[in-house]
């Protein structure tokens, strides 16, 4: 019953190297003994399966990979590790992936890095991934790397994939957000939790569908309304102020804002 950071450093993969093993654990320590569905994208010398196979006896362990593995060769045959070749960005190789094995408790990105296969990758898989499962994405330093898609010149408003998890915390409260124009998120209601370490990040899936206190239906002039209204007996007076002063005010808000993102380039 070794611990996760000393099987990493037995098979020497490089998630011991990165110090990756010690976040793994925080997470993955309760879930040791459960049989669970994992899946890892990028199996290249096959050590950080070995490493799962390790730690989760009683879980599949599921790699794939856009090259052809000799699991003979990398010491990969066990009876709970799968393999199978195909690229993580491929709809149909996913859906075979899905076809096969159904939903996963644990995803694990440590593919190509790139920013279009990881958030394409993101985009197929999440939806099967069950409900209190993780999706963890590796090497996310490649986020600031030109060469990999990243953006090192504009951290803040570039499309990179570290932007595209940092605006999935924006789903964690989407309920909040005070703009009755918001189009709805498919990840709406779905995040958990969305965690930043170096390097890594974990998404917890989950129901996520508590009311806000502050707007209702993304207005804060409806919820101000019929607050005040219903307490006071006075509808005509905060009609005029909510329904119409506020979102008067939330219309010019809203077209300052397109303007100045109009100006600077920002869509």
């Amino acid at each position: 019953m070794k611990n996760l950071t000393s099987i990493a450093e037995y098979y020497k993969t490089d998630k011991y190297e990165h110090g990756y093993t010690k976040t793994y654990e925080k997470y993955f320590d309760n879930l040791r003994e459960k049989k669970l569905q994992i899946l890892e994208i990028g199996v290249a010398d096959g050590k950080s399966l070995l490493t799962w196979s390790d730690y989760f006896k009683n879980s599949t362990i599921i790699g794939i990979d856009i090259h052809k593995i000799n699991l003979i060769e990398k010491n990969l045959v066990r009876t709970n590790i799968k393999v199978h070749q195909g690229s993580q960005s491929d709809e149909n190789f996913i859906k075979e992936i899905v076809n096969k094995y159904g939903n996963f408790d644990i995803i694990i990105d440590d593919g190509s890095h790139l920013k279009k296969d990881v958030i394409k990758s993101f985009h197929l898989l999440f939806p099967y991934l069950n409900n209190e499962g993780l999706y963890v994405v590796e090497d996310m330093q490649t986020s600031y790397n030109h060469f990999f898609g990243g953006n090192p010149f504009d951290l803040k408003y570039s499309n990179s994939h570290m932007n595209f998890f940092k605006h999935l915390t924006d789903r964690l409260n989407y309920q909040e957000i005070a703009n009755p124009f918001y189009v709805a998120n498919k990840y709406d209601a779905k995040i958990t939790n969305v965690s930043f370490y170096h390097n890594l990040v974990f998404v917890r899936k989950g129901v996520n569908d508590k009311l806000s206190k502050e707007v209702i239906n993304h207005s804060y002039e409806d919820m101000k309304f019929i607050e005040k209204s219903s307490r006071t007996g006075n509808s005509f007076r905060y009609y005029l102020k909510y329904k119409i002063s506020y979102k008067i005010f939330t219309l010019v808000f809203l077209i300052f804002t397109m303007i100045k993102r109009i100006l600077l380039l920002r869509f």
